[in-house]
Order: structure tokens, then C-alpha cells, then sequence
């Protein structure tokens, strides 16, 4: 039984490492991409009348405001040292802020194509990001009628939990992948060697954080 503990408390502090490194890919993930948004790409604006600007809002809002922030909120539980209720509800608002503006950031890449009269939804970039945002938002409905409401059953809610957990993970890996063949994209129309560099080394640390965020859900969820 002590060594179980002992192991228990091992893979717990794993599981915290592990979420730090995702916290270090976090910060360095969203000044590169500020860095390529500010110095290579002119700026963000969405009220911009340059059709430029009005797009770069759509890669920063969904590389800070969801795919990021949908990580934290992820982790949470193992980094929010309070309550379970407390991890609970920095969880639940957290995802709603990032769906937030993950809505919004596809709504700037609408009125990106409507200031270019360009076509929308020809990409598998774009399919791949709608799909996630869809998902999402079911994901974060289904989460709060059954783990935040107190209508739901304790049964249901331990029945439940699995799904919602590798269902989360699924989601947020999809919208990984989505942010990787929208950089693809990007890199291919780069202006110069550098910035295609910089496009990829984003790529490569978003995927970092990734496999750092679901390492840190797995690690917990196995041994804890």
C-alpha cells in the first residue's frame, strides 16, 4: 500500500512537470506568433481597411485565445492548487473564453474573405477549424449540463467523465491540427526564408504543447 502511495505521489509530480514544460511551450508559442503577426505581417487590426490586418486577427485570436487557452484550461486540475470545485469552475470559464473567442477569430476569417472576395470554406484548413469550434462548443455544453449543473446524477457524472475527458483531448488535438495546415499554408505564401522559418518553428512548438498538455492528462489520469 506505500508503495502505491509513494508511486501515486511520483506520478503526480511527473504529471506537474510536465505541465510546466506545456506552461514554457505556452509563453513561447504566442510570442512567436506575435513576433510573425507584428514584424512580418504588418499588424492586427480587425477594423483595418488593409485585408492583411483584418486576417491577422484570425491567427492570433485562435492561437492565444483557443488553442492555448483551451490547454490551460486542461490542465487546471493539475496546476490550479485549490479545491476541486474551485479547478472545476477555472476549467468550465476558462473553455467558455476560449470557445469565446474562437468564434470570434472564425468570424474575422469570414470577414477577411468578404474584404478579399475570396471564397469561404475551400480549404481543409478551414473544414478542419469549423469542425473544432462545432465540437467545442457541443463538448463545452455537454460539460456543464452534466459536471456543473446539479441535475446530473453522481452515477452519471462517473460514467460520463471518460468520454468527456478523451473527448476534450480529441477536440483540442483536432484544433492542433487545424492550426498546423493553416501555418502550412502560410509558409508556402511566406514573403521571405525567415518568415517561413518562423511559421514553422510556431507550427513545431503549438505541437509541443500539444503532446505536452494530453501527456500531462494522461500521465494524471493513469496513475492518480
Amino acid at each position: 500500500m506505500a508503495h502505491g502511495i509513494i508511486g501515486s505521489h511520483h506520478h503526480s509530480m511527473m504529471a506537474s512537470r510536465v505541465a510546466m514544460v506545456a506552461h514554457l511551450l505556452f509563453l513561447t508559442t504566442a510570442v512567436l506568433m506575435l513576433v510573425w503577426l507584428l514584424h512580418y505581417r504588418g499588424g492586427i487590426n480587425i477594423q483595418s481597411e488593409e485585408p492583411e490586418q483584418i486576417f491577422n486577427v484570425h491567427p492570433f485570436v485562435m492561437s492565444w485565445g483557443f488553442i492555448l487557452l483551451i490547454g490551460e484550461a486542461i490542465l487546471a486540475y493539475s496546476t490550479i492548487p485549490m479545491d476541486h470545485r474551485t479547478q472545476k469552475m477555472a476549467h468550465m470559464m476558462i473553455h467558455l473564453v476560449g470557445l469565446i473567442l474562437g468564434i470570434f477569430g472564425v468570424y474575422a476569417a469570414f470577414k477577411f474573405h468578404a474584404v478579399a472576395v475570396a471564397p469561404d470554406l475551400t480549404s481543409l484548413h478551414s473544414w478542419l477549424g469549423i469542425t473544432a469550434i462545432a465540437l467545442f462548443g457541443l463538448q463545452w455544453l455537454f460539460g456543464f449540463v452534466t459536471f456543473w449543473l446539479p441535475a446530473a446524477h453522481e452515477r452519471t457524472r462517473a460514467a460520463a467523465a471518460p468520454a468527456h475527458v478523451m473527448a476534450g483531448l480529441a477536440i483540442f488535438m483536432l484544433a492542433v491540427c487545424a492550426a498546423q495546415t493553416g501555418l502550412v499554408q502560410k509558409s508556402a505564401g511566406a514573403a521571405s526564408a525567415s518568415e517561413m522559418k518562423l511559421i514553422n518553428v510556431t507550427g513545431i512548438f503549438i505541437l509541443l504543447y500539444g503532446v505536452a498538455v494530453a501527456s500531462a492528462v494522461a500521465m494524471r489520469k493513469a496513475f492518480l
